[in-house]
């Protein structure tokens, strides 16, 4: 006992009539020596270390980490429910919709350089008036634009340009941020959204009714039975065009259910959002998404899981809309419909 020093006596002389058998210094020390290995082992290769974020986009990650893009890519220059033919800036390798959550101290300028797009197009596709208009914490669509880049010629008015690509006047004057007696001059650059250069056929495309023009991702696979018609009844009035997507035209007030199951990533109850009005968007859990565009109501907010038909929202006329339909895309796969 001299060895374990005096206090170590008094413990091990207090437990021995206690226990059914001798208890040596060796049992006393075992639950410290056993608490000492498991502190070994944590600190070790079984603890799970700090990892960098993996993501499709190699700049996603730009600018700290209160950035939140759905599908975990940017999209690609397409906007619109009409579609366009050439690209204002270079395209992004993906065909998801992203959102952006405004952090303190961020610019517009780097948020649009972050993801590859002019400033205009981010505030144009989320109706804001100017830079500084964003907010920590406000949630960005990055919906950028497609359409063509024009530098006025001598004798070329705002409305002779307009009219040239077949663009629309309004469009044009919020995009570029022009007011409606704005008067161009020779070598202004004026972006026309959704502006066609040129004849632009698609073949194959049933029930088209209006100007031809450009379907993009429309090669993606056929996911049999995957998604159901987003409404009962109505007739399509335009086949294939812009991203992808089909015209269902109904009566305002149609009820429109999601396509398939998946979460809401944006649902946008006013503005002109790029041309969508009122729209949703869905990420579904295969990777794809589905666009409900010119509703005349939602009834889902963002960050809402819903299941495949649940009515989300009811088909409407708001914004690029000749006429009551619902504008359905979707994004990753072929449109069955």
């Amino acid at each position: 006992m001299a060895l374990l020093g005096p206090t170590l006596s008094i413990l091990v002389l207090v437990l021995l009539p206690q226990a059914a058998q001798a208890f040596s210094l060796s049992d006393f020390l075992a639950p410290f020596a056993e608490a000492a290995a498991n502190t070994s082992v944590h600190q070790s290769s079984d603890v799970p270390v700090l990892q960098a974020a993996v993501n499709l986009d190699p700049t996603s990650g730009r600018g700290g980490g209160d950035i939140t893009i759905a599908g975990g890519v940017a999209l690609i220059s397409e906007t619109g429910p009409e579609g366009t033919i050439k690209d204002i800036k270079e395209k992004s390798p993906s065909t998801q919709i992203s959102i952006y959550v405004v952090r303190e101290g961020d610019s517009l300028s780097e948020i649009a350089k972050m993801f590859g797009v002019s400033v205009n197009t981010i505030l144009w596709a989320n109706n804001i008036n100017s830079a500084k208009s964003i907010h920590p914490g406000d949630t960005l669509v990055i919906l950028p634009v497609s359409g063509v880049e024009h530098v006025v010629v001598k004798g070329e008015t705002l409305a002779s340009i307009v009219k040239k690509y077949k663009g629309d006047m309004q469009e044009v004057l919020d995009f570029n941020n022009l007011a409606p007696n704005a008067v161009v001059a020779v070598g202004d650059t004026i972006v026309i959204p959704d502006g066609i250069d040129g004849p632009a056929p698609v073949s194959g495309s049933s029930g088209s009714t209006g100007t031809e023009r450009l379907i993009r991702g429309a090669g993606g696979p056929l996911i049999v039975g995957y998604f159901m018609r987003p409404i009962i009844g109505g007739v399509k009035t335009q086949g294939l065009h812009g991203y992808n997507a089909v015209d269902l035209g109904t009566h305002v007030g149609t009820p429109v259910m999601a396509s398939a199951s998946g979460d809401v990533i944006v649902s946008r109850n006013y503005g002109w959002n790029g041309g969508y009005g009122d729209y949703i968007v869905i990420q579904h859990p295969n990777g794809t998404q589905t666009v409900y565009g010119h509703l005349s109501q939602t009834v889902v907010t963002a960050g809402t899981h819903v299941v495949q038909g649940q009515v989300i929202g009811y088909s409407g006329n708001t914004g690029r809309s000749t006429g009551p339909h619902l504008h359905f895309e979707i994004r990753g796969a072929a449109n069955p419909f």
